[in-house]
Order: structure tokens, then C-alpha cells, then sequence
């Protein structure tokens, strides 16, 4: 889903500023858990004044876990502590364990986006995109503004001939140093054609989406940056049924996850959103999935939605977690994709999360035996 992720960037930084001055460097006690004093985790990676609140657990701690990631995605992630407090309050007094928020190729990597989402209990989640932002476009591959997807300087040739290596290799060696996971969601939605890196938008090629792929997580693994979590992530089939996926699969050797964006848009069920989808992607990998953006727009079908989630999502054993949308018009999202954007709404959420396998305090167990962290 389109973003502006320029306004929503300088929002989400002043938020971090303004609760920079207060860090406490409150304990890490896992995911899900709330800290126990307010603050950023000053001590995390190697750029901390401290030392590391806990022993850096390995990525692979993360990546099947036992029980689903309750994610969501906030106007002042990662750095609103405040906001995980109101999800978790609107959730029946259930705290998210993931984060998710966007970063454009105009933004460098902070060291405060790792320490933030960790400090408040949640695995953070960039959506890495690369092109200058753009403005929000009808949803599900609606006709699109010219300068949107038009923008020459991001082709996907200019990624895989070393363009923007210099950069790449910086924001790579900034995740390197922070140590701790990160799933890293880049390029999301490629089977769309409302992003430049699409290979039916802004002169790309067919082939190049893999080639661009492959050529970032290499420059990755060249920068020591092994604790990537690489989150492969198309949109739902429905606004593109010929585009096949297949072709834009980069490979299990270069993928830890697979993600999916999908929204209850007229459906009454997540069934109806997600299935063929996940029979395509099925064809393809046995890699765990992770729902990376969903929601249900207000109409009829909405409470319908909400309440089938999740008797859906424990019938999916290869679903790892999903991150809901917790966003407006006003505050960067198409819709109002909230699951507290009204009572029915918000009180069928409550009865289907009170019960879910979800993970908590994940990350604070000693990495296993030659990891790597």
C-alpha cells in the first residue's frame, strides 16, 4: 500500500526526538513484554553508550517460532512507545510483537529505528523501498500519478548495475552494527504496477526484479549483515491475476519469509482476501509466511472479516504472524484499516486475539551453539 513515507518519516522522527532526551535504557524482556521503565535501549548494537541489555539472539530464533507475531503498523513507528500502549489497550490488553514501518532510498538507517522497536517489545519490521515516495494511489492497481511510478533515477537497471551500491552498502553495514534482527521487507508489492520498481512500470524489464533482488541481499551478506530477515513480498493476486509470481521469486536460498499485503475490500472473509494467493505461493516455496499489511475497509463486511481472522489464521499452520494496519486516511492509509475502528470491529478482534497461539518473550534466550549473531 502507498504511502507518503516522506511526511510520514519526518513525523515518525519527531516523535523519536522528542523522547530521545528521556531514554532510560529500560531491560529488553522479550517480545510482547512491556519495558520495564520508559526509554530507547541505548545499549544496543555497537553504537550504544552501554552495554547490550541482553544477549543478542540469533535470527533464527525468529524465523518458525511456536505461536504467531502480533503485528502492527502505526503513523509514529517505531519510535511511539505510546502507540504500542494504545494498540495493546484497543487489543484487550494484548502487546504487539512486531513493528512495521517505511523507509524510502531518499532515507538513511538509524540506529533508533532497531533500538526503538526492540525497546518496546517488538521485532522490527522495515519496508525497504526503493524510490523517492510518492503520494497515495487507488487502492489494488488503480491508474497511478506520472511521478509516482516514473521515476528513472530507481530503475531497477540502476540498482543491479551498482548506482546506488554506495548506499546500499552503508544502510547494509548500519544494520550489520545494530545486531539484533530485522526483518527487511524490500521491494514489497512487485507484482503491482503502483510502484517504479514494478517490471511493468518506469522502463524495467522482465528478469530484473530477481537480478535487483539478488543483488541487494549480496551486498548485504558482503556487509556482515546475517541478521536480516528477508521478507519476500507480494500483493494479493486479485488486482493482478496474470501477473504470475513465479517469475518474481528470487529463490529459498535468498528468502527467509514470504509476506503477503492483502485487505478485506468487499469480502467476508479473509478466506476470499488471501487463498489464491497462498495456493500460488504454495507452488512455489515452503518458506513460513507473515501477513505484512492487512486490515478491513468500514462496510458491511467488516465485522464479518475481523471475526473470521482468526479461526483463519490457526487453520494456516505455515502463517507465522500478520501486522494490522492501524492507520487512517489522515494518518497515511487508504482506508480505515483499524481493527478498533469501531466497537464491533474492535470487540471481534479482542475475542479472536484473547485465544490465538501468539508468540511472547521470544529474543532473550542465549543464542544456539556456532550461531552467529
Amino acid at each position: 500500500m502507498v504511502v507518503n513515507v516522506l511526511l510520514l518519516s519526518t513525523i515518525s522522527y519527531g516523535v523519536y526526538a522528542a523522547v530521545q532526551s528521556k531514554a532510560q535504557g529500560a531491560p529488553f524482556a522479550g517480545l510482547g513484554v512491556a519495558p520495564s521503565a520508559p526509554g530507547l535501549l541505548s545499549g544496543l548494537g555497537s553504537g550504544g553508550k552501554k552495554k547490550p541489555a541482553a544477549t543478542v539472539p540469533d535470527k533464527s530464533l525468529f524465523l518458525d517460532p511456536k505461536g504467531v507475531y502480533f503485528g502492527a503498523a502505526t503513523p509514529g513507528a517505531p519510535y511511539s512507545s505510546g502507540e504500542v500502549s494504545e494498540v495493546a489497550a484497543a487489543a484487550g490488553g494484548v502487546r504487539p510483537t512486531m513493528t512495521e514501518f517505511f523507509v524510502n532510498w531518499t532515507q538513511d538507517f538509524r540506529p533508533a529505528m532497531i533500538t526503538s522497536a526492540y525497546d518496546h517489545g517488538t521485532l522490527p519490521v522495515i519496508s525497504w523501498e526503493p524510490w523517492a515516495g510518492g503520494q497515495e494511489n487507488n487502492l489494488g492497481g488503480g491508474q497511478t500519478p506520472a511521478d509516482q511510478t516514473n521515476q528513472p533515477k530507481y530503475r531497477l537497471a540502476n540498482i543491479i548495475d551498482g548506482s546506488f551500491d554506495s548506499y546500499i552498502t552503508a544502510f547494509a553495514q548500519g544494520v550489520a552494527a545494530a545486531k539484533w534482527p530485522v526483518a527487511l521487507r524490500f521491494a514489497h508489492e512487485m507484482n503491482g504496477t503502483w510502484y517504479p520498481w514494478s517490471e511493468k512500470a518506469n522502463g524495467n524489464k522482465a528478469g530484473q526484479y530477481v537480478a535487483a533482488w539478488r543483488h541487494v541481499h549480496d551486498l548485504f551478506q558482503k556487509a556482515g549483515a546475517t541478521n536480516v530477515i528477508w521478507v519476500w513480498s507480494p500483493n494479493i493476486v486479485r488486482p493482478v491475476p496474470h501477473t504470475k509470481l513465479s517469475t518474481l521469486y528470487p529463490g529459498d536460498a535468498y528468502v527467509d519469509w514470504v509476506g503477503l499485503t492483502g485487505y478485506g475490500v468487499r469480502e467476508a472473509s479473509p478466506a476470499d482476501t488471501f487463498d489464491p494467493t497462498l495456493r500460488q505461493v504454495r507452488t512455489l516455496t515452503k518458506k513460513p509466511m507473515l501477513i505484512t499489511e492487512t486490515g478491513a475497509q468500514p462496510d458491511k463486511d467488516k465485522v464479518s472479516w475481523v471475526r473470521s481472522f482468526f479461526p483463519w489464521l490457526e487453520q494456516n499452520h505455515d502463517i507465522v504472524g500478520f501486522v494490522w494496519t492501524e492507520k487512517t486516511k489522515t494518518t497515511g492509509a487508504l482506508a480505515d484499516w483499524r481493527f478498533d475502528g469501531d466497537a464491533q470491529s474492535q470487540d471481534a478482534f479482542q475475542t479472536g486475539i484473547s485465544t490465538a497461539p501468539l508468540v511472547t518473550g521470544l529474543g532473550v534466550t542465549e543464542p544456539s551453539s556456532g550461531s552467529t549473531p
